[in-house]
């Protein structure tokens, strides 16, 4: 790593360069190729799986994005004549419009069946020529307003379905944007310094867009989720910028110890950069360990954000060195430099707010530590009633075109018109389709159905569906057990005696088969990863206590974090104000997600906290030192890191996506526990009650584990001779001052 950091320093021209020329072409290359992100979350092998493709291969035409077009008369009826001329009109105009196949109006020859019986509310159903994923959002802003132009005093327009979604979603980068502004806010408070405030996030802006263009050249090559981009913006400022903060602030301890330009960075890198590379690569396996649920879908999230995590952390240790030896001794503020001029180098002891909190919690272990795990389990309460499930338009924010039409769709014609089943099948001969035509009849009568559609072929007769519109919402428990009554009793009698294998599809079966087979897998990854991070505390710190805290510690973070996931978004407590929409389920793949970031970021914190405990503890043998010494001299970083993590995470709210602003919630609250509960308050807490049984380790196991070290020996003893020796020079300095006459 020093060798690493001196080239960086010596061609730091070419270093910023490189990175810069890195930037320009992946960024370059992803704009000429384009994204080719999946919001397909279908799991193969399952019978909603199977079921779409059953449905693909009889059916290709309908293969293209559906969406709705919903209206709405205030006064009067949607049959009067001005007001069918309008939608006439308006539909035929949606269906010349660029990528629609066909336009289906509930004024044709279909009956009724567009037209709620209060006769207020119509729909029609506009068809694209592709998949939602494909469908430019020019397109979709086409329909929307052509589809709006309808409207008038008494007729109110409103249009639901993934593509016209595209139209929703926020644009720019405005999360982002305030995200790193608050950072920076944060540093050049913690730095007094602009240039080293401006640093950190300089380098994590190069890496993580850097990322972000190899993630959309990534999405050719594999499946990768839609929001898999964001995450991984998400992830990689957060862990970016802290990454960068460990560092600059190691560089400016250095200068104030009286070390060179070039010979600070190199410390720094050397000792805090294999820290940083460290806990990088800890986050990266984390992410990584979701491939062993060997889902396509979250493969792809987990090597999008393993990307972003290596590229940030490649940047810190080599182009933040290039930087800092660019700007020399403005990483400190004009104070810092006229202080070290006039005084000359001094040790940096640990004082004020740090100090006084660490003697505090050396003081009352037992009742800190029972406040702070009084807090983590009311918090973590609410994750008891955890509902895994997928939001729909329903949760979109009120005054969204989508969520209008669904309520109006949901008034107008019922809850389960929003969220119809699918069963598909394969037909051989005669008795197949007696049989179908029976099943028409008999889900009619079926419990929790509301209508059934006929069965409808293929040209080749070989392929059959039907659609069941069920009595309740998508995302009610009511619809979930309907769909395992079809499976497991209503379906297998109707088909017996015959080749039929009706397969259940529809939004609701595929979300249900989805967290089933998440929560069917869960236990074996959170083991895997947990575990994983215990072997590699049990190699760093040689104790069978640290590492056993620290997955309790992730377990309590992670709980409490879903607990207040739970609150805000299925119970809905300030979702509506925060924009967010009303309550409903939690995504399954957010507690695998989670699981492996917070894993990663927990790391970081035990690391840069323990380390300097166990340093303490192998020079004094002296566990309530050990303790107090490395609280006092890494809470002030470490809550710094812990306001910038959470200012971007929570930046991420005004994304306009759900499914990133959860993200950004739970990952927000889960480090604020960890750095301000868990790890400043009750592992220190727990760590004075346990004495030295925290550094126990068996001396068979001893012999036999591997050594790794976080930072060389020789640098720990060389920071141990150059602090006597400025300990000593500001000794004499003092001593001159006082023999002074006058």
């Amino acid at each position: 790593m020093a060798a690493l950091a001196r080239w960086c320093v010596r061609h730091r021209l070419i270093a910023v360069l490189l990175w810069l020329l890195a930037f320009g072409g992946v960024t370059a290359a992803a704009a000429v190729t384009g994204s080719a992100y999946s919001d397909h979350y279908d799991v193969p092998g399952t019978q909603a799986g199977r079921a779409t493709e059953l449905l693909s291969e009889g059916f290709p035409g309908i293969s293209g994005d559906t969406d709705t077009v919903v209206w709405h008369t205030t006064e009067g009826s949607v049959r009067s004549a001005d007001v069918e001329q309008t939608m006439n009109r308006t539909l035929d105009r949606i269906a010349e419009l660029p990528g629609i196949t066909t336009v289906t109006s509930p004024y044709g020859g279909q009956g009724d069946a567009g037209i709620s019986r209060d006769g207020r509310t119509a729909y029609a159903t506009v068809t694209f020529g592709r998949p939602a994923e494909d469908i430019g959002k020019s397109e979709a802003e086409a329909v929307v307003r052509t589809a709006k132009s309808a409207e008038t005093d008494g007729l109110r327009v409103e249009l639901g379905g993934r593509a016209i979604g595209l139209t929703e979603s926020a644009s720019g980068h405005l999360a982002e944007a305030v995200g790193v502004l608050v950072a920076a806010v944060v540093l050049f408070l913690a730095f007094g310094s602009l240039a080293a405030s401006l640093l950190p996030i300089a380098t994590a802006l190069i890496g993580v867009g850097t990322a972000y263009g190899g993630i959309a050249l990534l999405g050719h090559a594999m499946t990768v989720a839609d929001f898999a981009p964001m995450l991984g913006m998400l992830i990689g400022l957060g862990v970016g910028i802290d990454y960068a903060l460990f560092l600059v602030t190691r560089h400016r301890r250095g200068l104030k110890r009286g070390l060179s330009v070039t010979e600070s960075v190199t410390d720094a890198v050397a000792t805090t950069g294999r820290a940083v590379v460290f806990a990088g690569a800890t986050v990266c396996i984390a992410l990584l360990g979701m491939l062993i649920l060997r889902l396509s879908f979250l493969n792809g999230v987990a090597v999008a954000a393993s990307l972003t995590v290596v590229l940030t952390v490649a940047a810190a240790v080599t182009l933040l060195p290039a930087l800092l030896s660019l700007i020399g001794h403005r990483a400190l503020s004009r104070r810092e430099r006229r202080r070290l001029a006039e005084h000359g180098p001094q040790p940096e002891l640990p004082t004020g707010f740090a100090a006084r909190w660490s003697a505090f919690v050396e003081r009352h272990p037992k009742l800190l530590g029972a406040v702070a795990m009084a807090v983590v389990a009311v918090l973590a309460l609410p994750t008891f009633s955890l509902h895994l499930g997928t939001a729909d338009q329903g949760n979109d924010p009120g005054t969204s075109t989508t969520r209008q039409a669904y309520d109006l769709i949901a008034e107008g014609f019922g809850p389960g018109s929003n969220g119809p089943l699918t069963l598909v099948t394969r037909v051989d001969g005669a008795d197949d389709k007696l049989a179908l035509d029976n099943l028409d009849t008999t889900l009619r009568d079926t419990a929790g159905v509301a209508s059934v559609t006929p069965a409808r072929y293929n040209i080749a007769g070989d392929t059959a569906y039907l659609t069941v519109v069920p009595d309740s919402a998508p995302q009610s428990q009511r619809t979930s057990d309907l769909v395992e009554r079809l499976r497991a009793e209503v379906l297998p009698r109707a088909q017996a005696g015959t080749s039929l294998d009706v397969h259940v599809g529809g939004v609701t079966a595929a979300y249900d088969d989805f967290s089933a087979v998440i929560v069917s897998k869960l236990p074996l990854f959170v083991g895997v990863v947990i575990g994983f991070g215990c072997v590699l505390l049990l190699l760093a710190f040689r104790s069978l206590g640290i590492p056993l805290k620290a997955a309790a510690m992730n377990i309590a973070a992670v709980a409490a974090a879903f607990g207040i996931v739970v609150a805000v978004f299925q119970w809905g407590w300030g979702s509506e104000p925060l924009g967010l929409g009303r309550a409903g389920p939690i995504e399954p793949f957010l507690p695998v997600i989670m699981v492996s970031v917070l894993f990663g970021l927990s790391m970081d914190y035990q690391v840069f906290l323990v380390s300097r405990m166990y340093e303490e503890w192998l020079e004094t043998g002296d566990n309530r030192r050990a303790v107090r010494v490395g609280l006092a001299e890494t809470s002030r970083v470490i809550n710094s890191a812990a306001v910038i993590m959470i200012s971007v995470f929570l930046a991420f709210v005004l994304s306009g996506d759900r499914v990133i602003a959860m993200f950004g919630i739970a990952l927000a609250s889960a480090v604020a526990l960890d750095a301000f509960v868990l790890r400043t308050l009750l592992v220190p807490a727990l760590m004075h009650l346990l004495g030295d049984a925290n550094w126990w380790l068996p001396g068979w196991l001893e012999r036999r584990l591997p050594r790794i070290s976080i930072e060389p020996p020789e640098c720990r003893a060389a920071h141990e001779k150059l602090d006597a020796v400025v300990t000593e020079l500001a000794e004499e300095r003092r001593q001159d001052v006082r023999d002074f006459p006058g």
